[in-house]
């Protein structure tokens, strides 16, 4: 079978759209091609045939290479992903490191929330560092809960892992020793003018936070006092900018804010919050906030 679509082209195309990193993202187009002519255990040199170009065009127009491949890692962990759920994002992995940070005992985390648990990556990624404790993780979205489900029995993780579909906490009764979320928090009109991966592919019901970007906040932070057992924390991502409000809206609703946690490009990601008046998380000092 003749490839009608060579790398070369393929990557002049990709750059002509405007995509960054052609070349890599080149390679994983082809590589995927390529295991999807001829089967997983193809030779590296496989005829991708015009499975290669298909896909081309797709990320041609925009579609995210992580819904094209199926996969995206996070935390050195392969989730599957689809349209129903945000694709994780490496910033996110700023929550995983406060929360290793608030817990060195690793041990003293038994019950792990997950608000808007989307593909579970967040949930299944302490779990695969809190080796004794049990995740609960919650998405008003059923097909991302069966996706989450899924990629935790892929991650043989699905015995510590329960995962429900409803609206953030709902009723739930059970105290946690961590809670995490990642909710959404781009502005409602300002989710049109993000990039066309994001604005087009991704589900607006992940992304719109409302008017101001902060209705998820409003929602989440009073649930936390019920939510969180004796010197508990969560741990919420948080975008660029909107530091100072959401930390104004935690002080608002009673929770004392432990610490401020910067992604790798330096911009603040990760709020870590407690109960006020409570101890400090097993004798770690706040950074700030």
């Amino acid at each position: 079978m003749e490839v009608t679509l060579t790398p070369e082209e393929a990557v002049a195309r990709l750059r002509a759209a405007g995509i960054e990193e052609v070349e890599r993202e080149v390679r994983l187009l082809l590589a995927h091609a390529r295991a999807g002519a001829s089967g997983p255990t193809a030779a590296q040199e496989a005829d991708p045939g015009d499975g290669f170009k298909a896909l081309v065009e797709r990320r041609e127009r925009r579609e995210p290479l992580a819904l094209i491949v199926g996969r995206r890692e996070f935390w050195s962990l392969s989730f599957t992903v689809s349209p129903a759920t945000l694709i994780p994002r490496p910033e996110s992995e700023t929550l995983i490191e406060a929360a290793l940070k608030a817990f060195p005992e690793r041990t003293t985390v038994r019950r792990i929330l997950d608000l808007g648990t989307g593909t579970g990556s967040l949930l299944l990624a302490l779990l695969s560092e809190f080796a004794g404790a049990f995740g609960v993780g919650t998405d008003r979205v059923a097909a991302a809960a069966q996706l989450a489900d899924g990629n935790a029995r892929a991650l043989g993780l699905s015995g510590r892992a329960s995962f429900l579909v409803g609206d953030w906490a709902m009723a739930m009764a059970e105290r946690f020793e961590l809670v995490v979320a990642n909710p959404p928090y781009v502005e409602r009109g300002a989710i049109g003018q993000l990039m066309p991966e994001v604005a087009l592919f991704e589900p607006p019901s992940a992304l719109d936070g409302g008017v101001d970007g902060l209705d998820a906040y409003r929602a989440i932070f009073p649930e936390l006092p019920r939510l969180l057992a004796l010197n508990g924390v969560a741990i919420v991502e948080i975008g660029a900018g909107a530091g100072a409000t959401v930390i104004g809206l935690a002080r608002a609703a009673g929770l004392e804010v432990r610490g401020v946690s910067a992604d790798l490009s330096g911009i603040p990601r990760a709020v870590e919050l407690a109960v006020g008046g409570t101890k400090k998380s097993f004798g770690r000092e706040g950074r700030g906030g």
